[in-house]
């Protein structure tokens, strides 16, 4: 999806005016680090290049593939060029625990009960929020699956079925196909018998499945009709439907994920990175955000911004949002080797 270009609103600007840019704060060139690609390109013109044009600093945008190690070791030697980063909710939570990241309190920063819940961490705000959610071809499945017993459901619904060849999500889907709740999930991975019952459940469909790796592999096997139904990124598959493709999502039972931004302990750049969060994390900043990719603002008040067109293909919408499940990246981090392994060798068998 080719990304929008619109002129800043004047209440952006009245914003960035309030903000106390801190004098001496700027060592060097803002570096602000991300996963690249059409968000990256979001992401500088709904945060960058406002923020740079207000406070007459230079904002360098670099992709990245989420290297912790990377980040770690600047940190360790003292050495730290990075000084906003765009992290999963896994990498926050270990990047915290190791001190790798700034311990803020954004709470004095920011007012808490705008953001949807878990948004505002000790390390880290909340950007937009990511739906791994079921996409289907609605001209193989005109009257669409409902939730993830549809998508088990072969006899009924025959065709293969795409999904991405990991451990994470796929143990969520297969336990709430199997009748388990969106909040009673972690809590039964949590138990060896809920691992197994999960397995179990992917073991029924296993025969029927095509995996994925990349992004963009959902989009290409449901556009072709090699698959009727796929896990997929929300965003994927709006950029396809904004293409002609008659591709839809169910949001029931999505799974979703917050990308936050983190600071590098020992940023030269500390005030600044900080100014350049508050920035971002504002309803207007973020609405511009989500008029160039469908990811979900986590400033409620940003709903209030957009039109009805706009929000209704977000995740964090009200309708959107329902009977949903947050990734834990906590779980993750703990059990997240020896479910891929697991996972890894149950998917050569």
């Amino acid at each position: 999806m080719k990304p929008i270009s619109l002129k800043m609103p004047f209440i952006m600007a009245t914003l960035f005016a309030s903000l106390a840019i801190s004098p001496g704060s700027q060592a060097r060139d803002l570096a602000v680090v991300n996963y690249g690609g059409t968000t990256g390109a979001a992401l500088q013109e709904a945060f960058m290049d406002p923020f740079a044009q207000k406070s007459g600093i230079k904002i360098v945008n670099i992709p990245y593939n989420g290297e912790q190690a990377k980040i770690k070791a600047m940190v360790q030697a003292n050495n730290v060029v990075w000084d906003v980063i765009d992290s999963e909710p896994q990498y926050l939570v270990k990047g915290c625990e190791e001190d790798y990241y700034e311990k803020i309190d954004w709470s004095k920063l920011l007012n808490v009960d705008d953001f949807i819940p878990g948004a505002v961490m000790e390390c880290g705000v909340g950007i937009y929020v990511v739906g791994i959610v079921m996409a289907y071809n609605k001209e193989a499945l005109p009257n669409g699956p409902k939730n993830w017993a549809d998508f088990w459901n072969v006899k009924d619904i025959p065709g293969k079925r795409a999904l991405r060849k990991v451990a994470q999500g796929n143990l969520e889907y297969a336990l709430m196909a199997d009748g388990v709740a969106p909040e009673d999930v972690y809590p039964m991975l949590e138990t060896s018998a809920g691992v197994d019952r999960a397995f179990a459940k992917l073991d029924e469909i296993k025969d029927h499945i095509v995996w994925w790796e990349a992004g963009a592999q959902p989009v290409q096997m449901l556009a072709s009709n090699d698959v009727i139904m796929s896990s997929a990124y929300n965003g994927r598959i709006d950029a396809a439907k904004e293409e002609g493709y008659p591709l839809d999502v169910v949001w029931n039972e999505g799974i979703f994920e917050t990308d936050y931004w983190v600071i590098p302990k020992g940023s030269s750049n500390k005030q600044l990175a900080i100014d350049f969060v508050q920035f971002a994390s504002s309803p207007e900043a973020q609405a511009e955000l989500a008029k160039r990719v469908t990811y979900g603002p986590t400033n409620k008040k940003t709903m209030d911004l957009l039109d009805d067109s706009r929000t209704n293909v977000l995740p964090t919408s009200p309708k959107n949002s329902q009977n949903v499940l947050y990734t834990d990246a906590a779980f993750w981090l703990d059990h997240g080797e020896e479910l891929e392994q697991r996972f890894t060798a149950w998917a050569a068998r």
